[in-house]
C-alpha cells in the first residue's frame, strides 16, 4: 500500500470519516438510550460501532484493493430511536443486535440475493447515488439560510479556493468550518471539564437475552432497514464508479463485524453509500487503483474518532448539524455531477432512471423501508417491462 499512497486520497479518507461521524453519532446515541442503553452503555455502543466500522473498511479495502467504506446503520439507529418499546431492556436489544448481524451472514451466503444484488443496472446504480447525495449537496444552500455569518465562510472558502487549486477546495472548506465553530459558537463554561471526564469511553459488556418480541420487533426490522437503505446503496455506489466486486463477501464481513460489536453496546455496521461516494469518485484520488488507500484511512480516521469520541462528541455538538453537512454536500458535488450524468445519458433507461432518482431523493419511508430501496425496485420493474416488450 505504501507505494500507492497519495495526499488526495489520504485526506478524501480522513474527510469521509469526520463527516461521517459528526454527522450521524447523535442518532446512533439516540437509537441505543431508545432501547434502554444507559449513559455509559450508549457510549461504549458508539465508541465501538465507530471502531468496528473503521476496523471493517480497512479489513475490506485491503483484500479487495477497492474503496469499500462501512458505516454503522445511520437508518437502523433512527429505527431503534424511533420503534424501539419504552420498557426495553438493553441486554434483549443486544441479543436482537446478534440476530441481526446473524441475519446478514445468512443473506451473504444465499446466492440468489447477491446474484440479484450484482445484478443492478449501471444507470439505476448512478440514479440511485445521485438521489442519495442531493440532499446533502443542497446543505451549503441550507447552511446559508440557516445563518449565513455561520454557511457563507464555509462556501466562499470553497469556492474562493477553488478557483486556484480545486484539490484543495474542499480542505479549505473543512477549514472554514472548524473556524467558524471555534469563532462564531458559544463554548460552555464546563467545556474542558467535559472534554476531561469524557476523553476515552469505558467499555461496557451487556450479557445478551433472546426473547421472540425483541427478534420479531428489533432484529428483524434492523436488518432489514440494513440491507435495504444502507447495504444495496453501498453496493450500487461502488458499481456506479465501475468497481465490480461480488457482493457477498463484503455483507457477509459487515455481519461478522455486526456480532463482533454487539454485546458491547454496537448496534450493527454495513457498506456505506454517502461517505463511500466520497472515496469511490474522483474526490478519492485521480488514479482509480489507488482509491482504496481513502477507505483505508476512512478506517484509521474512525478508528480514532471512536476512541476519542468524548472529545470529537462535544466539539462537533457545539456546530450545528446543517454546517457539518454542508462540508459534506461540497464534497460530494463532483460525484452527484458524474452520477447524474451517467444515470440519464441512455435515453432508453432513462424514465426508469429518474423514477429510481426521484424515489431516491425524497427521503421517504414506506413500511420501514428507505425509498433509495423501492426507487431501485420500481426502477429494475420498468427495465425489466421495456425489454420484455421490445423481445
Amino acid at each position: 500500500m505504501i507505494s500507492d499512497l497519495n495526499a488526495k486520497s489520504v485526506f478524501s479518507g480522513l474527510l469521509a470519516a469526520f463527516v461521517g461521524f459528526a454527522a450521524s453519532f447523535a442518532v446512533v446515541l439516540q437509537g441505543l438510550r431508545g432501547v434502554g442503553a444507559t449513559d455509559a452503555q450508549a457510549a461504549s455502543g458508539l465508541m465501538v460501532g465507530a471502531v468496528s466500522m473503521g476496523a471493517c473498511s480497512i479489513y475490506l479495502s485491503l483484500k479487495t484493493r477497492m474503496p469499500v467504506g462501512v458505516a454503522w446503520s445511520t437508518p437502523g439507529a433512527a429505527l431503534l430511536a424511533t420503534a424501539a418499546a419504552q420498557d426495553t431492556q438493553f441486554s434483549t436489544a443486544v441479543g436482537a443486535f446478534l440476530v441481526c448481524g446473524a441475519l446478514l451472514i445468512l443473506a451473504a451466503v444465499f446466492k440468489p440475493l447477491a446474484r440479484l444484488i450484482e445484478a443492478i443496472p449501471k444507470p439505476l446504480a448512478n440514479a440511485l447515488l445521485s438521489g442519495v447525495l442531493i440532499s446533502l449537496c443542497l446543505a451549503p444552500v441550507n447552511a446559508i439560510a440557516f445563518d449565513p455569518l455561520l454557511g457563507v465562510p464555509i462556501i466562499a472558502a470553497w469556492v474562493f479556493v477553488g478557483w486556484f487549486n480545486k484539490v484543495l477546495a474542499v480542505p479549505a472548506a473543512l477549514l472554514a468550518f472548524v473556524a467558524v465553530v471555534t469563532l462564531g459558537v458559544d463554548f460552555p463554561d464546563d467545556w474542558k471539564t467535559q472534554i476531561a471526564q469524557s476523553l476515552v469511553p469505558q467499555l461496557v459488556f451487556t450479557a445478551p437475552t433472546f426473547t421472540i418480541d425483541s427478534i420479531i420487533g428489533i432484529a428483524i426490522p434492523l436488518f432489514v432497514v440494513t440491507m435495504a437503505s444502507q447495504n444495496i446503496p453501498g453496493l450500487a455506489v461502488l458499481k456506479a464508479n465501475e468497481y465490480e466486486t461480488p457482493a457477498a463477501p463484503l455483507i457477509k464481513a459487515t455481519g461478522v463485524f455486526s456480532i463482533a460489536g454487539a454485546t458491547l453496546g454496537a448496534h450493527a455496521v454495513n457498506l456505506s453509500a454517502i461517505v463511500a461516494a466520497m472515496m469511490a469518485s474522483e474526490e478519492g484520488g485521480r488514479d482509480k487503483s489507488q482509491r482504496y488507500v481513502a477507505a483505508v484511512f476512512f478506517g484509521i480516521g474512525s478508528i480514532v474518532l471512536g476512541v476519542f469520541a468524548g472529545v470529537t462528541t462535544t466539539f462537533v455538538s457545539l456546530a450545528p448539524t446543517v454546517l457539518v453537512e454542508a462540508v459534506a454536500g461540497l464534497a460530494l458535488i463532483a460525484a452527484f455531477t458524474a452520477s447524474s450524468v451517467a444515470a440519464f445519458s441512455d435515453e432508453k433507461t432513462r424514465a426508469a432512471a429518474a423514477v429510481t432518482f426521484l424515489f431516491a431523493a425524497s427521503g421517504v419511508s414506506i413500511l420501514g423501508v428507505s425509498g433509495a430501496f423501492w426507487g431501485l425496485l420500481v426502477g429494475a420493474v420498468m427495465i425489466i417491462l421495456q425489454r420484455s416488450t421490445a423481445t
